[in-house]
């Protein structure tokens, strides 16, 4: 039977409505599709986008709010059924650091000393904001969050976010309350990064997958799995030494790395207020006088005053006998006086 001679043939969609939810639908898709532009940041919808994100921002919070609780309480029920296995294996696991934790103390006791004896400066610390997740937006490519910490408390565009467990991305737009954060598995995420063993310098290229690339590594055989990647600082965007993951090969050949950040639910994260290297440095530090060290020297002896008199005694002394004679004082060739 046909659908036009059953019991739905006196039935008539008008035509206003549907036009109604038709446009609708296509508003939401396109605030969907502004929202997941992986070029915010260059784009010139950045102001309507970050209305948007504004908007979005505290709704999304709402929305998420059940769902975190759901999981916070799986969470609770999971760690009371297996307790008793999780207290044996983080004893295992602290009987097994206890060695690395004493020699870690004894080895910053050593670097401690040695910087005090060079006069070595360390690095001040980087100023930070606490943020939490209250939004995501995930695709096949994109994978950005919203965070409740805007450009209100100092947040920038470009600056680094990071969690317990190490690097997660970059700070990418902001709004006054709310910023966007896109992560280092984006297939826009570009990050330099240092092999801890070796020093080998390469660049961090997220692809959408949960293991982002390895890509242009500096020298042969520089990279073995289970390899400790950090951030290296190259191009001022990140500060040195951030944690991001170990290096594991992939099904494919390449080289990935395993995100220390994927350990836990990135729910809460820390901003950090880094734009450059020159903000860890003071601008009187940079200009000072050249021989600012020599105002730090004892003060000369009797007896290298002499000889330092003496030195400069004998220098002019060289200088004037090697001083040629006046013309008028030499001979014509050929003729007599």
């Amino acid at each position: 039977m046909a659908f036009r001679d059953g019991p739905f043939e006196n039935i008539r969609v008008p035509l206003v409505w549907t036009a109604a939810v038709a446009v609708v639908v296509a508003a939401v898709g396109c605030v969907l599709l502004l929202i997941s532009d992986a070029r915010a940041q260059n784009s010139p919808y950045q102001p309507v986008r970050a209305g948007v994100e504004s908007v979005s921002g505290p709704v999304g919070g709402v929305f998420a709010a059940p769902v975190r609780w759901f999981g916070h309480a799986s969470d609770y029920v999971g760690g009371y059924f297996f307790a008793v296995s999780e207290n044996r294996r983080l004893k295992r696991e602290l009987a097994e650091l206890q060695p690395w934790r004493d020699q870690a103390i004894a080895l910053k006791n050593v670097n401690a000393r040695y910087e005090a004896m060079l006069g070595i400066r360390p690095e001040p610390p980087v100023e930070m904001r606490t943020a939490r997740s209250i939004s995501d937006t995930r695709g096949p490519f994109s994978k950005a969050r919203l965070l409740d910490v805007g450009a209100a408390k100092g947040v920038k565009v470009g600056n680094p976010v990071i969690n317990e467990h190490g690097l997660v991305g970059r700070v990418v737009g902001t709004s006054n309350n709310v910023s966007r954060m896109l992560l280092l598995t984006d297939v826009a995420s570009r990050t330099p990064v240092l092999v801890d063993r070796t020093d080998a310098r390469a660049l961090l290229t997220g692809d959408g997958s949960g293991n982002p690339r390895l890509e242009f590594v500096r020298g042969v055989g520089s990279v073995q799995v289970g390899d400790r990647i950090l951030s290296s600082g190259d191009g001022g965007g990140y500060p040195r030494g951030v944690p991001i993951g170990v290096a594991a090969k992939g099904i494919d050949g390449s080289w990935r790395v395993k995100l220390f950040s994927d350990r836990g639910a990135i729910d809460y994260v820390r901003i950090m207020l880094f734009e450059d290297f020159g903000q860890l440095i003071g601008a009187d530090d940079l200009n000072a006088p050249p021989l600012t060290a020599l105002d730090t020297l004892a003060e000369a002896t009797p007896a290298q005053t002499t000889a330092i008199a003496d030195s400069a005694a004998r220098r002019t002394a060289a200088r004037e006998a090697a001083a040629p004679t006046t013309p008028s004082a030499r001979p014509t060739p050929g003729g007599t006086e």
